[in-house]
């Protein structure tokens, strides 16, 4: 590349985007950068950022721009100063919005595409005819590997890394690069709370910090590949979990990443098979096997949530109320189907909205014949069934007009138990 030429780095004034910047400076001995941003100088820490590279001797524009919009894309290259041409082009913006999938909307997804896939189109088509000496797309290890809740984000990526295999075909440079987690919090990943980065780690995924992933961007853009991933992962970890629950792309590198001890480990994962409640509850009085049940959803929902002892969660709690979301309920539900064996519903932990009422399920799928609850018997059905109901009424949002007949209707519904529910004369 041209050290003389300049660089235009989409996203520039975000945290990774500041980081590439300076390192083009320091390493990459680029002497002049486009920072484009959606709020340009105005940017958090963006006047810092250009004051700071200009001391290292580059000359510096900020630019507020939105680069999901072709027109401003092409004037924004046009602009760039023939004397210093476009050698060039990091594409690191993007936004997330993260939500399974059936929670997903045309609008969620539109946001989040323009920003990485519309964005990176653009760039491509504006740039075409220019002799650059580098093209690369901040990628994400979600659209290779797949990540729960992020769907909208997955697909973008993957048009990122198509993207690339065209300009490729074409003769043109490229490079995709597919991001793990780094470890500095940008305005994307700012919003991990501790359980998302503990869901995170069990999967073995291991936060980078920014040397070692500026490095991997140096390696990616020598490497001569238009697609790749850079990703820090614990094979450890990997290597311990079920084969059918680590994405394709990883079980090799579980199996043979550290040694034939993983591959021992993996091999064995492969060949384990859920625990046999049935017969670990053979023998055991209703009650034991109540509690023996209660205890497991309750372990697993403390490693959820990533609470140190089981005592943390009360059996009567509603989930909502402990913190679940759709990804961690998603998460609750993945570990007990593979504790268990049994295939459950994706609405799990809406359904069974507390841990003894999911329990209580447990258990009838597991032993139907002695499923019931000591003392409760047959109310159990009609109890989880108000239990589900106590969750959508918690999160409902209505009119008031449509409030009032709801309620209208639950306190009918009440008193016509009521007036069935006479007491039974003793004899």
């Amino acid at each position: 590349m041209d050290p003389d030429g300049t660089a235009l780095v989409t996203g520039g004034t975000g945290t990774l985007g500041a980081l590439v910047a300076e390192h083009l400076v320091r390493v990459w001995r680029i002497g002049h950068l486009l920072l484009v941003s959606r709020r340009g100088p105005d940017a958090p820490g963006a006047r810092d950022l250009a004051a700071r590279l200009t001391a290292l001797g580059a000359r510096v524009r900020v630019v507020a721009a939105d680069v999901t919009d072709a027109t401003t894309v092409a004037e924004l290259v046009a602009g760039v100063d023939p004397e210093h041409p476009l050698t060039a082009v990091i594409h690191a913006a993007g936004v997330l919005d993260d939500a399974v999938v059936t929670a997903q909307t045309p609008e969620r997804l539109a946001r989040v595409w323009a920003a990485k896939a519309t964005a990176a189109a653009h760039l491509h088509t504006a740039t075409a005819h220019l002799r650059l000496g580098a093209f690369v797309l901040f990628s994400s290890a979600a659209g290779v590997m797949g990540s729960p809740g992020q769907t909208n984000y997955a697909a973008a990526n993957a048009f990122c890394d198509a993207l690339a295999a065209h300009r490729q075909a074409l003769g043109l440079p490229t490079v995709s690069v597919a991001w793990g987690l780094w470890a500095e919090s940008s305005e994307m990943t700012g919003g991990l709370a501790d359980a998302d980065l503990a869901r995170m780690s069990r999967s073995g995924v291991t936060a980078m910090a920014a040397d070692h992933a500026l490095r991997l961007l140096d390696a990616a853009s020598e490497h001569g590949g238009h697609q790749l991933i850079a990703a820090d992962m614990d094979t450890r970890v990997l290597a311990a979990q079920p084969v059918g629950s680590i994405p394709a792309t990883l079980r090799a590198l579980a199996a043979s990443g550290a040694g034939g001890a993983v591959a021992r480990r993996t091999a064995a994962a492969a060949d384990a098979r859920p625990d046999d409640w049935a017969d670990r509850l053979a023998g055991l009085s209703a009650a034991e096997q109540q509690r023996a049940v209660l205890q497991l959803v309750r372990g697993h929902v403390v490693t959820v949530l990533g609470h140190a002892d089981a005592e943390a969660v009360q059996a009567d709690t509603n989930f909502k109320e402990l913190g679940f979301d759709s990804l961690t309920a998603v998460e609750l539900r993945n570990r007990l189907a593979a504790a268990t064996g049994l295939r459950l519903p994706a609405a799990l932990v809406f359904d069974y909205p507390d841990a003894a009422v999911l329990a209580d399920y447990l258990l009838e799928r597991i032993a139907p014949a002695v499923g019931t609850t000591p003392g409760r018997g047959g109310a159990d059905p009609v109890l989880n069934e108000l239990a589900r109901l106590e969750t959508t009424l918690i999160g409902l949002e209505m009119a008031d007009d449509d409030s009032g007949a709801v309620t209208a209707r639950l306190e009918g519904l009440l008193a016509k138990w009521k007036a069935t529910r006479k007491p039974r004369r003793k004899r």
